[in-house]
């Protein structure tokens, strides 16, 4: 079936994809789009159909004869943050922080910009950057009364756009791995890093993204869906809707030890940071042999790096609890035991949710959904120059589709190194190609319901995720917008700079039509009644 009509590739991403969005049921949106595609791939027969959904959901955690270790560690860090979360608001070291920083931050500006620096700051892995900087940066959010949704918003915002610029993160060395090959092929004069950086002034929407990111954060930007979450924050302390269901939330009776010390905090995540970022150099060193900071990065396993991190933070957060906690009567021996189950329980809605996806996106690459978006590109008769706008499109429209950014430039990278190597002056445009296959793929990601770190941002942030989803759209929408103006002007003129002139100018100028005709919602009256960290459902009057 699908041999003979391949544009029906596209029906099983884009039937779960509307009802996540129509219905706002995640679990059962993504449960009819990979049984749709499993119907596909078995020419509608009903043992074979069910068949794909056991093989597609069995090879999440075994393929190949081998235990599946990437998803299974990324599976165990997520439960091993929950515990150690849990471990941390036990022993009184998130109420300590939240009420130090109170003295600190004192505006829900200060806030914000505090969790746009660090997630900008942590750009070595975007797994890592979505759920460490909202642990941290959820407890000064909270008190300053910045919704749930907008804090989910400036971390996805500060993750992959900034990991996608950056040489050494992870996604840079293994970018510079897929160009460095295509980049020799066509002929074009440069090093594999040195083609990167080159492509980095090309990638529009990631540039476009951090400008709104920061404009909307200085100048206290809030528009379409994400001003009504702001307002609700600010007007009634109520950091997400009452009736939302909230990955990494953890339940009002977990004991809480008085008074905290904010070394419980801040040590367990430091250690956690020093043992992530350990982990991805000692592993991609013993896959290449090499000190080479890119090689390392290039070869790196992130998911055993996140559980080497994870264990040391959370051996770590043990360790200050029961320091804390073995004098305090109100804390039994089971009390512990408690806190761990609970904290897992807490990520259990992000796990659903993952699982899914993952498994909706193993039958999408079955499907060959990208495949076909790629050779729609390779078939187009345009002039090379006009190809670069169709690029960032269509990378876009396939990430978005198929929940990865990587999927999406692991295709479209060498498909833009063949169409530019076989046009007359192509080399001159490969890495304008480069930039606007990246751009699309980040753009994509960032507005797909089922994209694994759009969901890992709503975790970190203690988010719902359709909220967050939809209230992302309307910034992702417009970084998107002027990024194309961006392209076009480079396709019209042939100049780059010209090109990212255009895009922040359109981006800038309705960032300041916004700000005339939607004001700041303001700070919180009292931000000293704002709820406590880990609540956020209670509406707080404010002062009068």
């Amino acid at each position: 079936m699908i041999e003979s009509y391949p544009v029906l590739s596209l029906l099983p991403p884009l039937l779960a994809i509307a009802l996540v969005i129509g219905t706002k049921k995640v679990i059962s949106s993504l449960a009819l789009g990979i049984l749709a595609a499993a119907v596909l791939i078995a020419d509608g027969g009903i043992v074979g159909t069910l068949a794909k959904v056991w093989e597609a959901f069995s090879q999440t955690f075994w393929s190949d004869g081998a235990v599946n270790s990437y998803y299974v560690l990324i599976l165990a860090f997520l439960l091993t943050l929950g515990v150690i979360t849990s471990l941390v608001l036990m022993s009184g070291g998130t109420q300590a922080f939240a009420e130090w920083a109170m003295t600190r931050v004192r505006t829900r500006r200060g806030a914000q910009i505090l969790a746009a620096a660090l997630g900008t700051a942590i750009f070595v892995d975007d797994y890592f950057n979505a759920l460490a900087v909202g642990q941290v940066a959820r407890p000064v959010s909270d008190r300053q009364r910045v919704s749930r949704a907008k804090l989910a918003y400036l971390i996805d915002s500060s993750s992959a756009p900034v990991a996608v610029l950056a040489p050494f993160s992870s996604w840079g060395a293994s970018i510079i791995g897929i160009m460095g090959p295509i980049v020799a092929a066509v002929g074009v004069q440069a090093s594999d890093a040195g083609a990167f950086m080159r492509s980095a002034g090309m990638n529009y929407y990631a540039i476009a993204a951090l400008i709104l990111l920061w404009v909307t954060v200085v100048f206290e930007i809030d528009f379409g869906p994400m001003r009504r979450e702001e307002t609700r924050a600010v007007s009634m302390g109520g950091l997400y809707a009452p009736d939302e269901q909230i990955p990494g939330q953890l339940t009002d009776s977990l004991p809480r030890h008085e008074p905290g010390a904010m070394r419980a905090l801040i040590v367990p995540f430091a250690v956690l940071v020093a043992g992530v970022v350990g982990g991805i150099l000692l592993t991609g060193h013993h896959a290449s042999g090499s000190w080479s900071l890119l090689d390392m990065l290039a070869d790196t396993d992130v998911a055993l790096a996140l559980n080497v991190g994870g264990v040391l933070g959370l051996a770590t957060a043990a360790f200050y609890y029961f320091h804390f906690t073995h004098e305090d009567p109100i804390f039994e021996a089971k009390t512990a035991a408690r806190g761990v189950v609970e904290g897992a329980r807490s990520m259990l809605p992000a796990i659903r949710i993952l699982l899914c996806a993952w498994m909706l996106g193993s039958l999408i690459s079955e499907l060959g959904t990208g495949a076909y978006l790629g050779s729609l590109v390779e078939s187009t008769a345009v002039s090379a120059r006009w190809l670069i706008p169709m690029l960032f499109v269509v990378a876009g429209a396939m990430a978005f589709a198929t929940g990865t950014s990587w999927g999406s430039f692991g295709i479209l990278l060498p498909i833009a190194g063949e169409i530019m190597g076989a046009v007359a002056g192509g080399g001159e445009l490969l890495i304008p190609a480069f930039g606007a296959v990246l751009a699309g793929a980040v753009w994509g990601d960032h507005c797909s319901p089922i994209s694994d770190t759009t969901i890992l941002s709503s975790t970190g942030a203690g988010c719902n995720h359709i909220t967050h989803v939809n209230t992302q759209l309307p910034y992702a929408g417009v970084s998107a917008a002027a990024a194309l103006l961006g392209y076009v002007a480079f396709s019209a003129t042939g100049s780059g700079v010209l090109g990212v002139v255009v895009a922040v100018a359109a981006l800038v100028g309705f960032a300041a039509v916004v700000r005339v005709w939607l004001p700041s919602i303001g700070p919180a009256s009292d931000a000293s009644s704002a709820p406590a960290p880990g609540d956020g459902h209670e509406e707080v009057p404010t002062s009068a």
